[in-house]
């Protein structure tokens, strides 16, 4: 599991990249997470 730095340091990497748009997907790369992202949340879009 990441440091809390780490997720830190990745967040203000993104926060730029994201802010003020619309996020159409997101593509799990690793099915394998402490967390499984549902089916459901896979299919989001909009």
């Amino acid at each position: 599991m990441p440091e809390l730095p780490e997720v830190e340091t990745s967040r203000r990497g993104i926060e730029p990249h994201l802010v003020g748009n619309i996020l159409h997907y997101a593509i799990v790369r690793n099915s394998k997470l402490r967390w499984p992202v549902s089916e459901k949340n896979q299919n989001l879009a909009g």
